[in-house]
Formats: structure tokens, C-alpha cells, sequence
């Protein structure tokens, strides 16, 4: 009996995001040219609703930091599990759509509900200290815990 060893995964190291453009003023095609002019050897793939980048995770996450300035609030990103061509995923091995691509299809219908969102936030000025506590908000996060997640998750 021989003892054979798995061969190294194809991407050792590296991470995988998409990132799902949902702009009137930007398409995939104008975002890919960004990434491509920007990327230092990032793995970068025009799909019809953004990007998907493979690379060294401090790399990839100043990629999308600079493609995010493009259309802030129009411009998301979400990890991808396996990496590019793995066969417990890729759809040339399974046949059809990637077993992801249906949660993707969701998401992308409420993300101009979620960019307008944003927009109007950026637009209003936000003085956490005149905010009193009322019975109603026992319980519930505070906004200032909740603003330090939102800003540590940027970063």
C-alpha cells in the first residue's frame, strides 16, 4: 500500500472576493479596467455582476479599499469559500450553476435598496451624544457599539 500525499491546493495563501458592482454610472467592464490598472498581479475575473479577485489577502484588500472609491455605495464585497476551479464547487465539475450563484442572484436584487440606504446616511450628520435612551431601547445595541463595528468592519 503506498502512502500518496494530496497535492498543495492550486492558491495556498491567498484569498477569494467577489465584488458586486450595482451603479447606474459604473459597469463590470469599467470596474474590471480599475482592477487591472491597480491589481500588482491579483487574479482579477469579469463576471456580469463584478469582479471576483484572487490574491494575497493584504493585497486583495487594498485592491477592493481603491475599487470602493470608484462608487462607494454601489460597490460591495463578499467573501468567496472555495478558491477559482476547486472542484467541490466549479460548475464545469457539478454541472450548472455554481451552487452559490443562486444566494447571489438574491442579494443583488436588494443592493439598491441598501446603496440608497447609504447614500442618505452619507448625506446626514450623526451627533451620537444627543441621542437619549428611552424603555424601548433596552436591550438593543447601543449606537456607539454599533458604530465602532461599522468602522472596524472597513478597515
Amino acid at each position: 500500500m503506498t502512502n500518496k500525499m494530496a497535492p498543495p491546493p492550486l492558491y495556498s495563501g491567498t484569498v477569494t472576493k467577489y465584488v458586486f458592482i450595482d451603479s447606474p454610472n459604473v459597469n463590470p467592464q469599467t470596474l474590471a479596467i480599475r482592477a487591472y490598472e491597480i491589481s500588482k498581479g491579483i487574479m482579477i475575473k469579469e463576471t456580469c455582476f463584478g469582479l471576483q479577485v484572487t490574491g494575497k489577502p493584504d493585497e486583495v484588500k487594498e485592491l477592493i479599499r481603491e475599487l470602493r472609491k470608484v462608487d462607494p455605495a454601489h460597490i460591495f464585497v463578499k467573501d468567496r469559500g472555495f478558491p477559482p476551479g476547486d472542484p467541490r464547487r466549479c460548475r464545469a465539475n457539478l454541472g450548472g450553476a455554481r451552487p452559490g450563484y443562486y444566494g447571489h442572484e438574491f442579494e443583488s436584487r436588494i443592493l439598491r435598496y441598501i446603496s440608497r440606504g447609504l447614500e442618505e446616511t452619507a448625506s446626514r450628520t450623526v451627533t451620537v451624544n444627543k441621542f437619549e435612551k428611552t424603555k424601548m431601547d433596552e436591550g438593543k445595541l447601543p449606537l456607539e457599539k454599533l458604530l465602532e463595528i461599522i468602522e472596524n468592519e472597513e478597515d
